[in-house]
């Protein structure tokens, strides 16, 4: 192995591990401005628990979530350096992370249902691949996704007359999602997104593309950021509002934030559709990011 492979895996592995054993600086920032805000005396409970619950996982370094998740990463690379070693690194950094105790083994075949053990396997990290002529560095950002989430998830492929007038179609379905994921424990009891969520929301492309681009909105954008798309970021503050304004709660307890962030990303599509994809993301973000750069240096992103 030399030197710039060593680098790399070292870089990696690190990362994986703070992914699993903390969630991202922005997104407990928004947690901690929930507890601030909540008059849901339950509902605070709730909240309390969970950003002390971040505490204890940090002292112990232990994961903060039971459920390894589904391993995710962007890479972001320019030109000619992207180490040939990097899928390796990824594989090896997870399953060094399922070995030790930080992840549970649960990646599965989706027939079979056998267990590889370790978190790995057919796909499995998936990773996603963007060139970026004349990029002097590697951005690395992996998330581990709760799949509880995953039933929440909704997709449907609009039409012009589905998105509606001011896309009070499109706004619809989006608020109809969000009750239908859960929230209130009479309605929805276990197995969905672990209020307060997040919401990815891919809108264009065909159904491949809208579901990429939902998963990668709530993924790798930070949860506290603004849209540089004007559009995009008045939708994203009317929607976060409406769901909030459902009273759903943090656990489901009735309260005033069941969502701490909703991103939306678009991509255009044909005349013929307007495909979109809801993509949950419990408040246990677990991701990491860094910055490789070809001199060496290695910066953390997320």
């Amino acid at each position: 192995m030399n030197q710039n492979e060593a680098l790399v895996k070292s870089a990696i592995h690190d990362a994986v591990i703070r992914a699993v054993t903390e969630i991202s600086a922005d997104v407990k920032g928004l947690l901690k401005d929930a507890l601030a805000r909540e008059t849901n005396e339950t509902a605070q409970s709730m909240l309390r628990s969970m950003v002390d619950n971040l505490s204890i996982a940090k002292e112990g370094d232990k994961a903060v979530c039971q459920s390894p998740g589904y391993p995710t990463t962007w890479l972001s690379f320019g030109d000619g350096n992207l180490p040939e070693c990097t899928r390796e690194a990824i594989s090896e950094a997870v399953a060094e992370a399922t070995k030790k105790g930080y992840l549970r083994p649960s990646m599965v075949d989706p027939l079979t249902r056998e267990n590889s053990g370790n978190n790995t396997g057919k796909g499995v990290p998936n990773i996603e691949y963007e060139y970026h002529p004349g990029q002097k560095y590697v951005d690395f950002i992996i998330s581990f996704k709760g799949c509880g989430a995953e039933l929440g998830n909704a997709m449907q492929i609009m039409t012009t007359a589905k998105l509606g007038k001011n896309l009070s179609g499109l706004k619809r379905f989006i608020l109809e999602t969000a009750v239908n994921a859960g929230g209130l424990r009479a309605v929805t009891p276990g197995g969905k997104p672990s209020p307060p969520y997040g919401i990815g929301i891919g809108i264009g492309g065909q159904m491949d593309i809208a579901a990429k681009l939902s998963r990668k909105a709530i993924s790798t954008r930070r949860w506290d950021d603004v849209n540089p798309d004007p559009e995009l970021a008045a939708l994203e503050a009317e929607l976060k509002d409406a769901i909030n304004g459902l009273g759903l709660g943090a656990a489901g307890t009735g309260g005033d934030t069941v969502c701490l962030a909703l991103k939306m990303e678009r991509a255009h599509t044909h005349t013929a559709i307007a495909p979109v994809a809801i993509n949950f993301h419990c408040w246990v973000a677990r991701r990491a990011g860094i910055r490789i750069y070809d001199d060496g240096r290695v910066e953390k992103l997320l």
